[in-house]
């Protein structure tokens, strides 16, 4: 199971007028590739420390890309530093990769005028593999997608009983809504900025 691959499939996915910020989806992204990370036995989660484990081919370009970035000396990095590390871009990385892949490509014809082509899935098993796990509501692709701002959140939090998973999920819940509080801030400071210009 690729849960970030299928996030990345989901959020291409995503229903129109639905505006997801790449920022949150890259924190997202790294969220989930820890949890794939863990669940190839590439890393262990220590209270919320990255403990890299023994370094074996995933078969998935951006997941081995993920394991060799893992810190390898102790003290280990937190998961928040993870998600701010190694999710800077991350989302464009993605949907380059599933353009390069094939489970993605840019979108042709009336809907899409020349040059605003955006990213769109095709038909395919890894689509199909995705839309059938978010359409299940299973709850780790689903908190993930609902932090990205792809769907709105679902009362899934009972269904969380992994430690690892509710620890992951709650540093990409921290770490969205304080990439929120930085985009807030520069909106009042660049609107406070704009007032003074005119007053001249």
């Amino acid at each position: 199971m690729n849960t970030a691959r299928d996030l990345a499939i989901t959020a291409l996915d995503a229903p129109p007028g639905r505006s997801v910020e790449q920022g949150d989806l890259s924190l997202a992204l790294a969220g989930a590739e820890v949890l794939d990370l863990v669940e190839a036995g590439a890393l262990t989660l220590d209270d919320d420390r990255l403990v890299p484990g023994t370094a074996a081919a995933t078969g998935d370009r951006l997941l081995d890309e993920a394991a060799a970035a893992l810190l390898r000396k102790e003290p280990y990095e937190t998961v928040t530093d993870w998600l701010w590390r190694r999710g800077s871009g991350l989302a464009s990385a993605y949907v380059d990769d599933l353009e390069q892949t094939g489970p993605a490509t840019r979108g042709r014809g009336p809907r899409f005028p020349l040059g605003s082509g955006r990213t769109v899935p095709v038909e395919s098993p890894a689509r199909a593999r995705a839309e059938e796990r978010r359409a299940s509501g299973e709850p780790v692709l689903a908190a993930l997608a609902a932090a990205a701002g792809i769907d709105e959140p679902a009362g899934t939090a009972e269904d969380l009983t992994d430690d690892t998973v509710t620890t992951v999920l709650a540093a990409v819940g921290d770490a969205v809504m304080e990439l929120e509080a930085v985009r807030q801030r520069r909106s009042i400071e660049d609107s406070a900025f704009d007032n003074v210009w005119r007053g001249f």
